[in-house]
């Protein structure tokens, strides 16, 4: 669960703290180990759209998301941001650091105004030989992330625009996935949207503009009201 509003009257390093022990990686390190790893870590304050690191730069450490949501993509050769993953608090991302790899194979931005922690490579390395516990649950949150990744590029390569998004408004309204008319507001700007479905802003309208024509939803800005919940799962469950 993300930290709530009052660890922000807590000292930096206790908030830091409090952060970790809520992140899997750290969920099997006493009080005083974790107030150790705490000592070594930087908290960094984002506005939205603040870029955390560039791909192509030096991986020198990973991250957690205190607050707010962060989103890991990669630019295509046309500018476009594809986007790979977004994390949350108390989610942790940029693990690839941990490994042999010298710079970063992604970027990473806040979506929102955010705070992360910075955790720096070489002193965790260090805790690792003291902890094996930390290296296991590394490769657990690493192996999420891998798998999300191949999912992603499983369904940008084989499935339909159409099928794309129609699974996501019905994963991101549950009354509708149930087969009841609904209402989702969109819980990310339209740009996030395309940059996680992996497609360009034309396609995207062209594709609710599709939708809208065929009476499945109606859009209203960010509010989209789902009127046909079975024939948009239909196309969901399409190619």
């Amino acid at each position: 669960m993300p930290l709530s509003n009052h660890s922000w009257s807590l000292s930096p390093k206790t908030a830091i703290a409090a952060t970790l022990r809520q992140n899997r990686m750290f969920s099997s390190l006493n009080a005083a180990d974790l107030e150790r790893v705490a000592e070594s870590c930087v908290l960094r304050v984002l506005q939205k759209n603040e870029v955390i690191f560039h791909e192509g730069q030096p991986a020198d450490g990973f991250y957690i998301v205190q607050s707010g949501q962060v989103c890991v993509y990669r630019t295509t050769p046309e500018g476009n941001h594809q986007i790979i993953s977004i994390f949350r608090a108390p989610q942790s991302f940029a693990e690839v650091a941990l490994g042999e790899m010298s710079t970063f194979p992604v970027s990473a931005s806040a979506l929102e105004p955010s705070s992360v922690i910075f955790i720096r490579k070489n002193p965790f390395r260090e805790r690792i030989t003291k902890h094996p516990d930390l290296a296991l649950n590394m490769i657990a949150t690493m192996s999420v992330h891998l798998k999300n990744l191949v999912q992603l590029l499983q369904d940008v390569k084989e499935r339909s625009i159409e099928s794309r998004l129609a699974e996501w408004l019905l994963r991101h309204c549950p009354a509708a996935e149930a087969g009841c008319p609904a209402i989702i507001d969109l819980p990310m700007t339209k740009k996030v949207l395309v940059g996680k479905l992996g497609v360009t802003s034309e396609t995207l309208s062209r594709t609710l503009g599709r939708f809208r024509d065929d009476a499945l939803i109606r859009v209203n800005g960010p509010r989209i009201t789902i009127l046909q919940p079975l024939k948009l799962k239909a196309s969901a469950d399409g190619p």
